[in-house]
């Protein structure tokens, strides 16, 4: 019978099948020749020991044991080009998953998206980092994919439904992942690979008959009677349906003004904001593994920190080992910072959001827009920045020690941030409050992670999207709007996801309550 076994190899062992083998015939007391097969179903480093090692759990079959090597497949997907249509607005994970469950269960999704298709979107990528200019509808955060798609295709998640975020790991390696996603503690895909997992999902949905329209952009709903009825786009075009998926993303603000606008009940949601901090990846794996080089058979080293001052939670946030910087504004005159990894994690910096959690009472300057103001707080901070930066997309950046002692840096060097920074005392661009509590964490964070707090360190500001600033209420058995009938706010955007792998996950959910209203 296949015995299950956890237990701990070196990293040499680990990326090694035949040590991997020696290594289980020695713990279970048996040859070599009597192993089949290990089938490795979980993988993670423990960096706690000088030591370092591997943790594994694996499924050990022996010689004459019936092992069948599996194969991920996709369900089988429908021809719904007859069937009732659902209108899907926003092609992120929670659109595109929403899309894909629609169609398994025999309903057609009409997948609406502002920004271009997934490889018409990289001319407005190079045009932001090189030419400085904005497209409002095609950026790092609008677009097929949506925000994850350029900004590194992390599938972590905290999320405890163990079932849902194996469901939507599976889709993503029969739609071509690599299955060493449904192995490793933190799957990572990677900016360079996920683009063309992106265009098979968009290719099978509209295989299948479902329908998607790029460069279309939402400017209306059509409710009679507090019931959906269908949207209006940009070109005065209607499209009818009575259920709409509103999967928009964190940072669709003209959609939150629509709401607003409708008096359709939404309100201010507290997140977190702060800057990105860039290290050199080479003094992050020394603080990390204790050691001066990490080897072939480690890989570049996150970093995971959390600590409170003055009564907020401090925290890394979006953390990328050998990445990049990328200006992530969606509207002319205001700058914004993300991340990113490739697949292969070979750059020579690592970056990540270190962020400060916001209260609802630090909205008050704004409580004139209501709902929205933790998005004006927000939008304040961002062209703030942009104004003190130059008014280009290049970024205020400082030296993090040179931060927490209030001193502009005389130099900033080269940083993987493509349009440049320009030297700014930080303080400038957030209110004094967070000014004061990162300062403070930044000397907290050195203190746990010896090394951390260096001048080898730049900061870029802001880090503002790490989520929505707007709840958009749901009723919780139904997931439809409380006041609106056959609107379903969905996703990160509606502030019920925070990644990639949870906005898939409660698209999919969306489009299952769909359903069954409709009694499919």
């Amino acid at each position: 019978m296949p015995r299950e076994i956890q237990t701990q190899v070196s990293p040499e062992v680990a990326h090694n099948e035949s040590l991997i083998n020696e290594h289980v015939a020695k713990l279970l007391n048996t040859s070599v020749k009597e192993i089949q097969k290990v089938v490795v179903l979980k993988r993670s480093i423990d960096a706690r020991q000088k030591a370092i090692k591997f943790n594994i759990k694996a499924t050990v079959f022996f010689k004459g044991e019936d092992f069948v090597e599996q194969k991920i497949e996709l369900p089988e997907y429908k021809n719904v080009s007859n069937s009732q249509e659902v209108i899907i607005v926003g092609a992120g994970p929670a659109g595109l998953f929403a899309a894909l469950q629609l169609v398994e269960l025999g309903l057609k999704p009409i997948l609406i998206e502002r920004g271009k298709d997934v490889r018409g979107r990289r001319r407005d990528l190079k045009a932001i980092n090189v030419d400085h200019i904005v497209n409002e509808d095609s950026n790092y955060c609008f677009g097929e994919g949506g925000a994850g798609t350029y900004s590194d295709g992390k599938l972590y998640t905290r999320s405890k439904k163990r079932g849902d975020i194996d469901r939507i790991l599976r889709l993503l390696v029969g739609f071509g992942a690599s299955d060493d996603i449904l192995v490793e503690a933190h799957p990572h895909i990677g900016t360079n690979k996920l683009p063309q997992i992106i265009q098979d999902i968009r290719e099978k949905i509209i295989e299948c008959g479902g329908q998607v329209l790029f460069e279309t952009r939402v400017t209306d709903f059509i409710i009679k009677n507090n019931q959906m009825q269908g949207i209006v786009t940009q070109n005065g075009d209607t499209i009818s349906a009575n259920k709409v998926i509103l999967a928009t993303g964190h940072s669709a603000r003209d959609i939150f003004e629509l709401l607003d606008k409708k008096k359709i009940f939404i309100e201010a949601k507290p997140f977190a904001l702060g800057v990105r901090a860039e290290h050199p990846q080479e003094l992050i794996d020394k603080i990390q593994y204790s050691c001066d080089f990490r080897g072939e058979f480690l890989p570049p080293s996150p970093y995971s920190i959390v600590k409170q001052v003055n009564g907020r939670g401090m925290y890394s946030f979006c953390m990328c080992p050998g990445g990049v910087i990328a200006p992530c504004a969606t509207s002319p005159g205001e700058v914004v910072t993300n991340g990113w990894s490739p697949s292969k994690r070979d750059q020579a910096t690592a970056n990540s959001g270190i962020v400060v959690e916001l209260k609802l009472e630090d909205f008050k300057p704004f409580a004139k827009f209501g709902a929205l103001a933790g998005m004006e707080f927000q939008k304040a901070i961002e062209q703030k920045a942009w104004h003190l930066a130059g008014q280009t997309q290049k970024v205020p950046a400082q030296r993090m020690v040179d931060f927490t002692q209030n001193k502009v840096s005389s130099s900033i060097p080269k940083t993987s941030y493509v349009p440049g920074t320009t030297s700014v005392e930080m303080g400038q661009v957030f209110p004094g409050f967070l000014s004061q509590i990162m300062r403070e964490g930044f000397k907290e964070f050195g203190k746990t992670m010896r090394g951390y707090l260096t001048n080898e360190a730049i900061l870029h500001a802001p880090e503002s999207r790490t989520s929505s600033p707007v709840r958009i209420p749901r009723d919780n058995e139904t997931l439809e709007h409380f006041q609106i009938k056959g609107l379903y706010p969905c996703g990160e955007g509606a502030g019920y996801a925070g990644g990639i792998i949870s906005a898939a996950i409660d698209g999919e959910k969306c489009a299952l309550k769909i359903a069954e209203a409709l009694k499919i």
